[in-house]
């Protein structure tokens, strides 16, 4: 697929659409508020994998309703003192995997927490987080789940237990609290992007081809799931379309990004038909502080730019946390 999106100068200005509504704080602070009415409970459970250069711990800690989520904390095993931590959020029908399967970050000096995502882990990745909520009919997949209201859709749930799962990395002894960077690929940079907004002192974000942006473009701009679920959602259920859009808003990267505080390092790629490259640049170009860059790669599709994109968060991320 050639170029479909906007050209890269227009790209560069573009503004979502995507209206925010009233209540978007105060919706995610009663939220969170509720979250943090359960006990945290994080746990690290030492894993004897035959691995000599890093540690691996179990983790286990209450995100939304005080549901277990799993994660795995990987670190130096030279570690004595609090290390700067980077905590990463999976794409779409992903899971943790398997321990020894995150070692960039670890080889790198940093702590690295890699969270499970509620419910998915079964396209690739394989997890040990179950999503005990249910939901009104929806289109297969994850993105309709609940989607009838903002309060029983599926992100409110996985956002939540994104911020909690900043929480956890923060509780751990050989974790420096004040240097924890977010990051993640696809859905897991549309996380990392909620995740700033939400969390007001990170030291850093690097979200990659972030997906959960600028939906009102995104639904009508591709027709490449997973935004395609909503619009086979909507074939379906005729005459729902302003409370999905309603649902959606206060789940659009757009608005989180405009909340963003930290330094951010974003991607996109110009012939991206999953993540199109201008709902990336939507939330780039919305967020807040003004120490950000975007790494554009011309020729590529989703996978974006894959460990040339690891290869500039490796030289970034150091100078901010």
């Amino acid at each position: 697929m050639a170029l479909f999106d906007l050209p890269l100068d227009e790209l560069r200005t573009y503004r979502s659409a995507s209206t925010e509504p009233a209540d978007f704080d105060s919706f995610w602070a009663k939220t969170l508020q509720e979250a943090r009415e359960h006990d945290l409970a994080a746990r690290f459970e030492r894993v004897e994998i035959p691995l000599k250069t890093v540690t691996v711990h179990d983790v286990t800690f209450a995100g939304f309703g005080g549901h277990p989520v799993k994660g795995w904390l990987t670190m130096p095993a030279w570690a004595n003192s609090p290390l700067p931590t980077v905590v990463e959020f999976i794409g779409y029908g992903g899971g943790r995997g398997l321990a020894h399967t995150h070692l960039l970050w670890a080889s790198a000096g940093f702590a690295h927490l890699v969270m499970d995502t509620r419910g998915q882990a079964s396209v690739w990745g394989g997890g040990e987080t179950p999503d005990p909520v249910g939901s009104a009919p929806a289109f297969p997949g994850f993105m309709t789940r609940g989607i009838e209201d903002p309060e029983n859709y599926y992100y409110r749930r996985v956002f939540t237990d994104a911020v909690r799962a900043v929480e956890a990395a923060r509780s751990h002894p050989l974790v420096d609290p004040a240097r924890v960077a977010a990051l993640g690929g696809s859905q897991g940079g549309g996380i990392t992007i909620a995740v700033g907004g939400l969390v007001p002192d990170l030291a850093a974000i690097a979200p990659d081809v972030p997906f959960l942006c600028d939906f009102p473009r995104a639904t009508v701009l591709t027709d490449r799931t997973p935004y395609r679920e909503i619009g086979n959602y909507l074939k379906t259920h005729r005459g729902r379309t302003e409370q999905v859009r309603r649902t959606l808003s206060y789940f659009d990267g757009v608005h989180f990004a405009a909340r963003g505080r930290a330094p951010a390092l974003f991607s996109a790629a110009l012939e991206d038909q999953t993540c199109p490259p201008s709902t990336v640049f939507a939330a780039f170009n919305a967020w807040a502080n003004e120490e950000k860059q975007i790494e554009v790669y011309d020729f590529n599709d989703h996978e974006g730019g894959g460990p040339y994109q690891q290869a500039a968060q490796l030289r970034w991320l150091p100078a901010r946390v």
